[in-house]
């Protein structure tokens, strides 16, 4: 299927959950009917209840030198001007103890997704949500551990992750102005907690929201089309820096990093598919990854990556 399915979908006010690769060009589109049968099952609930559910991951870290090789590729880019902030990410190799299916039915997430025993994401982060002839993004930029003190003080006041932040929000303004009109930053910085068996972390994210025309459902897929990829967990500018992500990350994001949602003929919601684990030919591999910009510390970056490999 094509995007512009969506909008003839969208036209007749029918149903459907999406899944976008990375790059937004590779599309799955599902009826409702048709889910059970693919073996895909999916939950979108901002307000779901924390669970506690004993699950852990055994990780094995890549070694930090090759990291930093990709690091230091990154600042030489940032420094000729080819990328201001780009999201660099890899592939972790971890141990599970438990099917895809029970790690989808047991962790805590807004946005959760199980295909078909190859992946299973449990993402916090909203793509987009339309409704009312409005539009509304939620970029989140920033993490830190809870544990820490002073750990909300800390991030708001790091200016690395202002400066990085303030570069998603402007990136995701002039993304939704593509499809919208009145564009709005209606709350900026704000601070949400993911709790995990192991530690919690804080989260910052802001608000942008923008007024569609009354006929947006029969141009939904060309909307979506336009604003993909995720500003978010690709970087700004977006064209040179998803080239530059292409030839420095060593492997290919497929899924992981794109989006999924559900249209119910009404209202749109939908996810950045990250936290994100996956079968791979040797086993189950976790994706994570992190904002770089010109004031990022290595060793601060390397140990993000390992502190959003988690089961929350």
């Amino acid at each position: 299927m094509t995007f512009s399915d969506l909008d003839a979908l969208g036209k007749k006010r029918e149903p459907f959950l999406f899944i976008s690769d990375f790059e937004a060009k590779t599309l799955k589109v599902f009826l409702p009917k048709d889910l059970q049968k693919e073996n895909i099952y999916f939950s979108i609930d901002s307000n779901a209840k924390y669970m506690k559910h004993g699950l852990t991951l055994q990780t094995k870290p890549i070694n930090f030198q090759a990291y930093k090789e990709k690091f230091d590729k990154i600042i030489q880019e940032i420094k000729a001007g080819n990328t201001y902030v780009l999201n660099l990410t890899q592939e972790t190799p971890v141990e599970l103890s438990v099917s895809l299916k029970e790690v989808f039915t047991k962790v805590n997430a807004p946005y959760k997704l199980y295909y078909k025993d190859e992946f299973v994401c449990f993402s916090p982060e909203c793509f987009v949500k339309i409704s009312q002839n409005k539009i509304h993004t939620f970029p989140m930029k920033g993490t830190i551990d809870a544990s820490i003190k002073d750990a909300k003080v800390k991030i708001l006041a790091d200016t690395k992750e202002m400066a990085e932040h303030i570069m998603i929000v402007d990136l995701l303004r002039n993304d939704l102005s593509i499809v919208a009109k009145e564009i709005k930053v209606e709350k900026f910085r704000f601070i949400s907690e993911i709790k995990s068996a192991k530690k919690t972390l804080l989260h910052v994210s802001s608000h942008i929201s923008g007024k569609l025309e009354e006929n947006w459902h029969e141009n939904i897929g060309t909307i979506l089309e336009s604003i993909l990829p995720a500003g978010s967990i690709s970087g700004a500018p977006k064209k040179s820096t998803v080239e530059i992500i292409k030839t420095t990350e060593g492997y290919k994001r497929d899924f992981f990093s794109g989006v999924f949602g559900y249209y119910d003929g009404e209202t749109l919601d939908s996810g950045v598919m990250i936290r994100f684990l996956q079968r791979s030919e040797n086993g189950y591999v976790y994706k994570s990854g992190g904002g770089i910009t010109l004031d990022s510390v290595v060793s601060a970056e390397y140990q993000e990556i390992q502190d959003k490999i988690y089961l929350p």
